[in-house]
C-alpha cells in the first residue's frame, strides 16, 4: 500500500465553498403509448353492405432518455481517473518502478509527485507491494454546474490486503496492517481534454 505521513499531510483540506452540487442520474423518458384506431361496420335497413369506417392511427409516441447534465459526465470522468490512478498505481508498486509513465496516465501536478516519491523510497528501500486497494469514491461537488472543470472527491478506500514486502525475501516489510483510510482528492480537466487527479489527501488508517 502507499504510505504518505512523511510526504503529505495527514489532511490536506481542499475548499469545497463556492461548489455547485449536481445529480449524476439519468432520467429515462416516459414510455411509449399507441392509440389503434377500429374499424367499425353496418347494415342500412334495406340490407346494403354500409362502407366500413375507420379512425386514423396516431403515430406512436417515441421515448426519449434525457441527455446527461455536464456536472453528471464530468463527476463520472472524475470518478474514472480517480479508480485509473490507483490502479496504475497498485500496477506498479508491484515492483515499485517510480519512473514508470504510467503513473502520469490519471494523475498530474502534486498528486504525481507524491505517487513518484514513495514509490522512489520503497525502490530505495527494497521494498514492493502486493495487492491492490479496494475504492469507493463519490463525486462530491463541481466548480460549474454547466461548464465544470474541477471535481471534489471523497473515498473510503480499504488497504487491507494491500501490503508491503522485503523484494529481496518476500517477507512482510513491517508489522503494519492495513485499513481502510479516508481521501479526499481533487480531480481536473486537463488541456486536451482528459481527466487527471491533482492532489490528494490519505488519512490514518481507521478514519472511516
Amino acid at each position: 500500500m502507499i504510505t504518505l505521513p512523511a510526504i503529505l499531510p495527514v489532511r490536506t483540506v481542499i475548499p469545497l465553498a463556492r461548489t455547485q452540487h449536481a445529480s449524476n442520474r439519468w432520467r429515462l423518458g416516459v414510455g411509449a403509448v399507441a392509440v389503434l384506431g377500429f374499424a367499425v361496420s353496418a347494415c342500412s335497413s334495406g340490407g346494403a353492405d354500409v362502407p366500413a369506417s375507420s379512425a386514423s392511427t396516431p403515430a406512436a409516441v417515441v421515448p426519449t432518455a434525457t441527455t446527461a447534465s455536464p456536472a453528471s459526465t464530468a463527476k463520472q470522468k472524475a470518478v474514472d481517473a480517480y479508480l485509473g490512478m490507483w490502479r496504475d498505481v497498485a500496477a506498479v508498486a508491484i515492483t515499485s518502478d517510480w519512473r514508470s509513465p504510467r503513473l502520469a496516465e490519471h494523475a498530474t501536478g502534486d498528486a504525481l509527485s507524491v505517487l513518484s516519491r514513495q514509490l522512489y523510497a520503497d525502490h530505495y528501500n527494497g521494498v514492493v507491494s502486493k495487492g491492490a486497494p479496494v475504492n469507493s469514491p463519490v463525486a462530491q461537488s463541481v466548480d460549474s454546474p454547466y461548464e465544470p472543470k474541477t471535481v471534489v472527491i471523497r473515498d473510503c478506500s480499504d488497504a487491507s490486503t494491500w501490503l508491503k514486502y522485503r523484494a529481496d525475501n518476500g517477507k512482510p516489510a513491517d508489522d503494519k496492517p492495513g485499513g481502510k483510510h479516508l481521501i479526499d482528492a481533487e480531480v481536473k480537466l486537463a488541456v486536451d481534454g482528459s481527466w487527471r487527479v491533482t492532489r490528494f489527501a490519505v488519512e490514518r488508517t481507521g478514519s472511516c
